[in-house]
């Protein structure tokens, strides 16, 4: 299952993805900016296109996404200001 769901963060709106896999969901909410993933996507990438990314594990929903400490962030949301240990929401702001 494939779910696409609107996050509403003080005012503004994100766009949350989460793909049910097996032995844990695929989760990513998109910013203006960049995007907040799981683990399941790859840093390496995200830095090889530029993209403004962070990441964080032990994901299953939207609200852990939100919740748990950045782990992992590419060179462009460090240069944007993002920092290992933000919460993802403070983090989503800057995206």
């Amino acid at each position: 299952m494939i779910e696409i769901k609107n996050i509403t963060i003080e005012g503004k709106v994100y766009q949350g993805i989460k793909v049910d896999m097996d032995p844990a969901p695929l989760v990513m909410i998109k910013g203006e900016k960049g995007f907040l993933m799981c683990g399941y996507l790859n840093m390496e990438a995200a830095d090889k296109l530029g993209a403004i990314a962070v990441s964080t594990s032990g994901i299953k929903t939207f609200d852990d996404l939100l919740n748990k400490e950045i782990s992992k962030i590419s060179q462009k949301a460090r240069e944007a200001g993002i920092r290992e240990g933000m919460k993802g929401s403070e983090a989503l702001k800057i995206l």
